[in-house]
């Protein structure tokens, strides 16, 4: 929406008024950009945290990416955590099958057609079975499948790889990242206090002394 779009030029000023990097890439989704620093950061040996309200983002998840989802209930907002291990518990697939599993049932969300007929139940475990949309269309003809599922698949087979396409998160954004980039810096006072005036952010300029 045109009223959200002119709001993010005044959010940056904000968040680098604070003392927080921005990052962002013409063309790339912010996904293909929170998979990058996370890859990029987990090779450097670090211990990764996304924290973010995507499930999308599960795709990420290893023993050394955690992803922080939260999630608000009756007020109260508590974080689920989900590594390797926790994806598998939840959803019965691991964390790079869920691209898999996306691209057969769709998300309608995030315009991800998937396979025409093809739902939930089906897919997981479609999935849980043969483990990749690939390895089904390789042998499709040989699965012992229901007719009704066989026909669905062959007819959708060009939107399910189209589908796995749009789920996939990509990992290797043309963007220049070193760690040290990310770190936060002391919030500009006087920066900030005149965003907050003009912005009539009251409440900011109590909670952050700057009266």
């Amino acid at each position: 929406p045109a009223e959200l779009h002119e709001q993010v030029p005044v959010l940056k000023d904000v968040l680098h008024a604070m003392g927080i990097a921005t990052m962002e890439k013409a063309g790339l989704e912010a996904d293909d950009l929170l998979g990058t620093v996370a890859k990029r950061s987990e090779a450097l040996g670090m211990e990764v945290t996304v924290l973010s309200g995507d499930r999308d983002l599960l795709q990420l998840a290893t023993e050394h990416i955690r992803i922080r989802l939260p999630k608000t209930k009756g007020g109260v907002t508590e974080t689920e955590n989900y590594n390797t291990q926790d994806v598998i518990d939840r959803y019965q697939v691991t964390p790079l099958q869920i691209i898999e599993l996306k691209a057969l049932m769709g998300d309608s969300a995030d315009n991800i057609p998937g396979v025409p007929g093809i739902g939930e139940k089906t897919a997981k475990s479609l999935i849980q079975q043969y483990g990749t949309i690939a390895e089904i269309y390789e042998k499709l003809d040989d699965l012992d499948l229901k007719p009704a599922v066989r026909k669905k698949l062959t007819e959708g087979r060009e939107k399910a790889e189209m589908s796995y396409d749009l789920a996939r998160i990509r990992c290797d954004a043309p963007i220049a990242f070193q760690p040290e980039d990310a770190v936060c810096r002391e919030a500009d006072r006087d920066a900030l206090y005149q965003l907050f005036l003009k912005l009539e952010f009251n409440q900011f300029i109590q909670r952050y002394g700057l009266s």
